[in-house]
């Protein structure tokens, strides 16, 4: 095809579901290949870097083909197996394949655009008739030389705000301001330092400490760098050099390593090194227990038969370890392997445990990881120096060669769920799918299973393994229920703490053991209300409540993100009497001082852990015991290993089991169990304090008795008597618009047209949801029910999206936004 005229088609991150067709300069026709990234100008002014789908010689016949501009590199990015994968996804999940590849690609694989400043053609500063400033005609001078950024022109005149000059220049007709396109990612670079070959023989190194001689902090770097590379090996070792970093110090000259360098006795030079560097320790051989063992090979036994097994084990049963065996196995037989974790504050603890098992085949992706980090792991999956790696959801678009084996650990967690924006994907069904095109094994693990799982493995569709004791002597918590109501009554309750909580706390810092308080909270209160009048603070843009967070002194949207700061007065009545309603993470932290005032106490939640390393450094803080109470959210329930946490207090238990969802009574149990789960791991008993006002509650008695299968046969019998998963499948249509009535009369039109299309079929709704404005925009919702074994599904999608788009044709709802989520969490 190198002489022929070529056309690309371009898969594109944009909402539209088709690929656009460019035309290929003649000059790239023997480099350009599918999966390869190129830019392309989609629009008037939009540059997109897109991903060849395919190659062929037929132009378009609808448009005639504008050039590709260029390639980014010609890695195959992106394989025939993703590209299946990516179809897949967008039509099950009934979105387009352009919004797949928009989550899939990290941005570092993505164009930048840079400004930049350059003269403008033709101007002669000699000839111009306008009069320049001091600082004009500095940068002048300079553009005269070559064209530079914002940050340079900043740098060189010296100042922090340049607009107003860059304003003037361009008035004058002097310069122009235009957009420089360039690749995000840049390796990372380490400046180095090593001695000039000429002083690496011991005599030409004598001589030269003669020559620095009464030049003591040119002689003291010397000495540094040496100590560093010892005399009798620095024949082999010179050439790699030293980083500058370690070379240096702040108490040292960095003018003296400069005079050294400028006299030719030291050399400088720029080295590419790895963002991921993971020592590999010798560990002794990994010691399966007799249960442990006995699970691991009916796993693959399982793996024999079936494409998935759930492993269900009880919290602390050693799950990890058979993890790590079995990662092991599939490593040594040269597959890749996909751990897949809920939470990134999961892979702090994992992470460390996988560095020393399996070093420097290891990667980590997930959100707070930088651009450059994450397109890192993605070449190294790609070139095989990674073959092992540890994520998030977001870990499934990575470009395996060979996966093996997938772990997805805590597989009931609603995290592995995508909400905002589109694909609206659950990674743990989708895992399966990636699984299949890659002849992969599945290992779902879980102390509570959700209904989903646990009903395909009774069916036999998943292998099914148990772990039904805890590692080693452990043994599964006591539970003790404190009935708050009754204690309110009593008056023996301080506040929202219940004396039965508190003793519980005392007993166990006496012990010098350590405590976690549950509550899935943030903030500090959800509620600000004024005495007299009872306005209450909400969110302009939204129809909720504003929360209360009292480290920012501010009232914030935990929806939109709006904030504002606290009033001092009603802003209706203009009283002063403002109360804080409720309880969030903060407060409970702030009345746990009061009680607790010389005991170490820390908050583990969203708004503490938004930093990089802000995981590491509370969960580094607590497993050293420094910390003694932790309080958190949900953070705090899932897969955490302490040995001296001895007490779990789960402060509201009623507020998770009576959320208006019908899967409400299943999230709570999971969410008290795993937290649970925390207390008492070795040969430590431990003990949970459950606050309650209802402790004789169905639900409470099964987390009571550690009732696991007990309580998904009673939450299935449920399920089916109402037509929920896993008996149907549920498709939730969401329409948004700005204004009430619209987004009311286009729900009405929408569910009477696939009242008349999918006549046969459970449609509920319209109604308003729970929240029914978010960002300004008003919120109506439907709900389709189709059986699990209904035919067609594919088909059903397709009237689906017809549907959508035949609202879209009446002038009145062209701007109402239909959001289609399968398999809502």
């Amino acid at each position: 095809m190198a002489g022929d005229t070529l056309f690309a088609d371009m898969l594109l991150p944009v909402p539209i579901p088709r690929l656009f067709t460019y035309r290929v300069p003649a000059a790239l026709n023997t480099t350009v290949a599918v999966g390869q990234r190129a830019i392309v100008q989609f629009g008037q002014k939009k540059i997109l870097t897109g991903i060849i789908a395919r190659l062929h010689n037929q132009p378009p016949l609808e448009y005639e083909a504008k050039l590709l501009l260029d390639l980014l590199g010609t890695e195959e990015i992106v394989s025939t197996i993703q590209f299946r994968f990516y179809e897949w996804m967008a039509a099950y999940y009934l979105c387009t394949t352009g919004e797949v590849l928009k989550a899939a690609l990290p941005s570092g694989l993505k164009l930048s655009s840079e400004s930049r400043i350059q003269l403008k053609p033709g101007f002669d500063r000699e000839t111009s008739s306008h009069d320049f400033s001091e600082k004009e005609e500095i940068l002048l001078r300079h553009l005269q030389q070559e064209s530079m950024t914002y940050t340079e022109a900043s740098k060189i005149l010296g100042a922090k705000s340049i607009y107003s000059i860059l304003k003037s220049l361009a008035g004058k007709d002097a310069i122009v301001l235009y957009e420089e396109v360039k690749e995000k990612y840049t390796p990372k670079v380490e400046h180095r330092i090593r001695l000039a070959s000429r002083f690496v023989n011991e005599n030409d190194l004598e001589k030269l400490f003669t020559q620095l001689a009464g030049k003591p902090k040119q002689e003291d770097i010397l000495l540094r760098y040496l100590q560093r590379m010892p005399v009798n090996k620095l024949h082999e070792l010179n050439d790699r050099g030293l980083a500058k970093a370690d070379l240096m110090d702040e108490s040292k000259s960095d003018s003296s390593l400069k005079t050294l360098i400028k006299h030719g006795v030291f050399e400088e030079f720029d080295q590419i090194i790895p963002r991921f560097s993971f020592e590999q320790t010798v560990t002794p051989p990994l010691l399966l227990s007799e249960q442990q063992t006995i699970a691991r090979n009916e796993i693959l036994l399982g793996f024999e038969q079936k494409p998935a097994v759930l492993l269900q084990g009880v919290t602390g049963s050693g799950k990890t370890e058979i993890y790590i065996d079995l990662i092991r196995r599939a490593l040594d037989s040269g597959s890749q392997v996909l751990y897949l974790l809920p939470e990134i504050a999961l892979t702090t603890q994992i992470v460390e445990r996988l560095k020393k098992n399996f070093g420097n085949t290891l990667g980590i992706y997930h959100s707070k990881f930088s651009d450059n980090e994450r397109v890192e792991v993605w070449r190294n999956l790609m070139t095989g120096k990674t073959n092992l790696v540890v994520g998030v959801r977001s870990s499934v678009f990575l470009p395996f060669e060979n996966l093996g084996l997938v772990i997805v650990d805590e597989e009931h967690d609603p995290s592995y769920k995508q909400q905002e924006p589109a694909p609206r994907y659950q990674a743990r069904d989708a895992v399966l799918m990636l699984a299949s095109l890659h002849n992969a094994k599945v290992l779902l693990g879980s102390a509570t299973p959700s209904l989903e799982s646990f009903y395909h493995a009774r069916q036999g569709r998943y292998g099914w393994v148990t772990l039904n004791q805890r590692f080693g002597d452990a043994q599964l918590p006591q539970i003790e229920l404190a009935n708050l109501g009754r204690e309110k009554k009593q008056k023996t309750a301080k506040g929202e703490f219940s004396s039965h909580l508190l003793d519980a706390i005392h007993e166990a810092l006496e012990k010098k053991e350590q405590v976690i308080i549950f509550q899935n909270r943030r903030g500090h209160s959800p509620f600000l209300q004024c005495n007299e009048c009872g306005w209450l603070a909400k969110c302009r843009h939204c129809a909720v409540s504003l929360t209360y967070h009292q480290y920012r002194h501010a009232l914030v949207c935990h929806y939109c993100g709006y904030h504002e700061p606290v009033p001092t007065q009603c802003p209706t009545c203009s009283s002063k009497q403002l109360l804080t309603l409720g309880y969030g993470t903060e407060k409970l932290e702030e009345e746990l001082r009061l009680q607790f005032p010389d005991v170490e106490i820390q908050r583990m939640d969203l708004d503490t852990t938004r930093s990089k390393h802000g995981y590491e450094s509370i969960l580094e803080s607590f497993e050293s015991g420094k910390t003694q109470i932790l309080v958190g959210t949900q953070m705090v329930t899932k897969g955490l290993d302490f040995d001296h946490v001895s007490l779990v207090g789960i402060f509201d238990a009623d507020r998770m089991m009576h959320f208006p969802d019908f899967r409400s009574h299943e999230r709570a149990f999971q969410l008290m169990t795993q937290v649970s789960g925390r207390a008492g791991r070795r040969d430590r008993p431990g003990k949970v304090v459950i606050q309650t006002n209802d402790p004789k509650h169905a639900l409470i008695q099964w987390v009571e008795r550690h009732d696991v299968l007990g309580f998904l046969n009673h939450q299935l019998k449920d399920r089916e008597q109402n037509f929920y998963p896993p008996f149907s499948r549920l498709i939730a249509i969401e329409l948004r618009h700005a204004d009430k009535k619209i987004v009311h009369q286009a729900a009405v039109a929408l569910g009477n047209e696939l009242r008349r299309t999918l006549h046969n079929l459970r449609l509920l709704g319209p109604a308003e949801p729970m929240i029914g404005k978010i960002r300004n925009e008003f919120r109506m919702g439907l709900l389709l029910k189709i059986r699990r074994d209904q035919g067609q599904l594919a088909i059903i999608k397709q009237e689906l999206q017809k549907s959508g788009d035949q609202l879209h044709t009446q002038k009145e709802f062209r701007n109402v936004r239909v959001v289609f989520d399968v398999d809502p969490n």
